[in-house]
């Protein structure tokens, strides 16, 4: 049982893994990533953020149905071809790097037989799509600003293992006061914490002491946030100064931010700008930016995090059940949300 909740829980950790690295800057200013057809990369992020969607139903119907497991199962296989297939990418990159060399021949070669294997591995994803309906699988678009956490929901319980993080973002915030807009963004892989973090810092009623606006704005991979914001911010004035959160930010687009942040500039001073994003190139366009890159977890809090949403207190401290448990967090690598998911669902799973 423990293993099927380990599969399934984190097939959805998988996607966001391959999705994280498709827009990496070494895939992206990879020698074999410009030799490919930009529609090719765009169909595989395509195709991932589609089965994501429907991951997250299957997560939960799992159990006590084969056929979704199955299902699980087929689809992390063929997000393992595709992590493989970035591996490959990268490994040639480095080799080039190292080695100085042209070859133009053998390049093409190579290139040629990797984009055969993508669209072996996109028409897999493909095809397990399609069986959404005899599955009776639904779609949960991960990728909406409607699915992810509304600004009236930011309320956290406890967290575990952020407390240099937060005194460190703080130290950065307060570092900023002198300016009249300021953008920090919190960088890491996902699943890692970021929007937690972002919560701590939005919920801290010293640091948001003098702030006259705040707001949290959902982005995700759709930017035409801009109407958005100036409808949230319109009461901004040089007499306000303002705390923004942008929760799970990815577009570079230079054009895109300028006309973002033109209704930003009459803060008061320590007025600012929050990002959450995988990607560390975000945010760079705009002057007084800052990054804080946030780390994965230990085992040790990752284990705090998973007994907490297992209800592990009430198993007495099973010797046998913390073991098992163990076992399961060692496969988190440090993810938070990971540990999270796969507690609750051990707690599902147990409760029924």
């Amino acid at each position: 049982m423990a293993e099927a909740l380990v599969v399934g829980a984190l097939v959805s950790g998988s996607i966001n893994l391959v999705l994280n690295r498709l827009i990496s800057p070494e895939f992206v200013n990879s020698v074999v990533s410009k030799k490919l057809d930009r529609k090719l990369v765009e169909r595989l992020k395509a195709a991932l953020l589609a089965a994501g969607a429907l991951a997250a139903d299957a997560e939960q119907k799992q159990f006590g149905n084969d056929r979704v497991r199955k299902w699980l199962d087929s689809l992390r296989d063929a997000l393992y071809t595709a992590d493989d297939l970035l591996d490959r990418v990268f490994i040639k990159a480095e080799i080039r790097k190292k080695v100085r060399v042209r070859l133009p021949l053998r390049l093409d070669l190579s290139v040629s037989k990797m984009v055969t294997k993508i669209n072996e591995v996109i028409k897999r994803i493909e095809d397990l799509q399609k069986l959404k309906d005899s599955l009776g699988l639904k779609e949960i678009p991960t990728g909406s600003s409607s699915w992810r956490t509304p600004s009236t929901s930011l309320e956290r319980g406890t967290v575990y293992g952020r407390d240099g993080d937060q005194q460190a973002l703080i130290q950065m915030l307060n570092d900023n006061n002198h300016h009249s807009l300021s953008v920090i963004s919190i960088v890491g892989m996902g699943g890692v914490g970021k929007t937690t973090l972002a919560q701590c810092l939005y919920n801290n009623k010293d640091l948001m002491d003098g702030i006259d606006l705040k707001a949290w704005i959902c982005v995700s991979e759709n930017f035409d946030v801009v109407e958005t914001t100036k409808n949230v911010i319109k009461g901004i004035s040089s007499e306000k100064k303002f705390f923004v959160v942008l929760d799970d930010v990815w577009s570079e687009d230079a054009d895109k931010w300028n006309s973002f942040i033109s209704p930003f500039q009459h803060g008061t001073k320590g007025s600012t700008i929050l990002l959450t994003t995988r990607n560390e190139n975000v945010g760079r366009l705009v002057q007084h930016y800052n990054s804080y890159t946030l780390k994965e977890l230990s085992d040790d809090y990752c284990w705090s995090i998973f007994a907490e949403n297992a209800s592990f207190h009430e198993s007495n401290g099973s010797s046998e059940l913390e073991g098992i448990g163990r076992k399961i967090v060692e496969r988190c690598d440090g993810l938070p949300l990971a540990a999270e998911t796969l507690g609750r669902l051990l707690h599902l799973r147990v409760s029924c």
